[in-house]
């Protein structure tokens, strides 16, 4: 049993500077993710691109975000179980609650905060029959190393900013010793800049651009080795291929935390704005996981949630105790 003062459901940007916002108040945390490594979307689906709206921060990169959370974070000492999503909540007699993994592991603590973003995530597949014979042999829905694709020859699907983006980088860093960038559209839905920049690529034989096609059909013995693309006037071509990588977005769920007796409205947590408490006492839900009027779904908002959050927290776990608020530029940042 991993005992804590607050349980974190969720390792993306909201929940790691949350860390930070307990840990001044001398609270011990541990945080739970479905995903392999801290960061959230940040990490696992677009570390490269820029995030213009955090103070103090002209730009950013995403993964570079997470980064600072987690240097921030490191002085108090948090607590990971990544890799495994929380199916299960417990409230005890005394007002504590024990959260349990899909693979068995308990956590136990006062206070919940749930910070799981847009929830649980799972690729949009392509309607390839055939497509989860070659998952991990040269099929991947998210690129979570590029160095992975080093001198592979990789076929992208997609027309978004992902798709765009990641065929750029590869390119661009010298990784992919061949990328073919399939879209079914003659336009694209991603920045204009980013759309501009593949164009001269492929006037120049950086990239192979086909448009107007989609990928029907995969093949390979013990792994991947061709990518069918059905093109609307051409009909269908064989592309070779070490990797297919089609970048068509996540479909968000709550997941488990939907059956945990929480007010759910449009697939998010009702909270109470006063302290973005739930229902559930003990229980709170910060960043894009929560819904109140006037919502917004941008990652300084959440930083803001989870710092009233936490002071709301305090307060629970100790009643007999005044908490005065100390400016971090007098007292500085001490762990535990």
């Amino acid at each position: 049993m991993i005992e804590t003062d607050i349980i974190i459901i969720g390792a993306g940007p909201v929940g790691l500077f949350t860390v930070f916002e307990a840990g001044l108040l001398k609270l011990k945390t541990h945080l739970i993710d479905s995903l392999p490594q801290a960061g959230g979307q940040c990490s696992e689906i677009y570390p490269k691109k820029p995030i213009y709206d955090i103070p103090g921060f002209p730009s950013i990169l995403a993964g570079e975000l997470v980064d600072n959370l987690m240097e921030q974070a490191s002085p108090f000492k948090p607590g990971f179980t990544l890799g495994e999503a929380a199916a299960d909540i417990e409230k005890l007699e005394d007002g504590s609650f024990i959260v349990t993994t899909v693979k068995g592991t308990k956590h136990h603590a006062p206070i919940v905060m749930i910070a799981g973003g847009l929830g649980v995530f799972e690729p949009r597949k392509p309607p390839i029959s055939n497509i989860t014979d070659f998952e991990d042999k040269g099929v991947e829905y998210i690129i979570k190393d590029p160095a992975f694709y080093q001198d592979k020859k990789c076929v992208i699907a997609g027309g978004g900013d992902s798709a765009l983006d990641w065929s750029i980088y590869l390119v661009e860093n010298q990784i992919a010793s061949e990328v073919t960038l399939v879209h079914r559209n003659s336009s694209f839905r991603g920045h204009l800049d980013s759309v501009q920049k593949v164009i001269d690529m492929a006037e120049s034989g950086r990239i192979n651009l086909i448009t107007e096609s989609e990928v029907v059909g995969l093949s390979g013995d013990s792994k991947l080795d061709k990518v069918i693309v059905n093109h609307l006037k051409d009909g269908e071509i064989a592309v070779e291929a070490d990797h297919f990588i089609p970048l068509f977005g996540l479909k968000p769920s709550l997941g488990p935390i939907a059956s945990w007796g929480l007010e759910i409205e449009k697939s998010a947590i009702k909270v109470d704005t006063l302290d973005y408490s739930t229902n559930i006492p003990g229980i709170y839900a910060i960043g894009d996981v929560n819904t109140y009027e006037g919502k917004l779904k941008l990652i300084l908002c959440g930083f803001h949630e989870g710092t009233i959050a936490v002071q709301s927290a305090f307060a629970r776990i100790h009643p007999d105790k005044k908490n005065v608020l100390k400016y971090t530029t007098v007292n500085g940042v001490t762990g535990f």
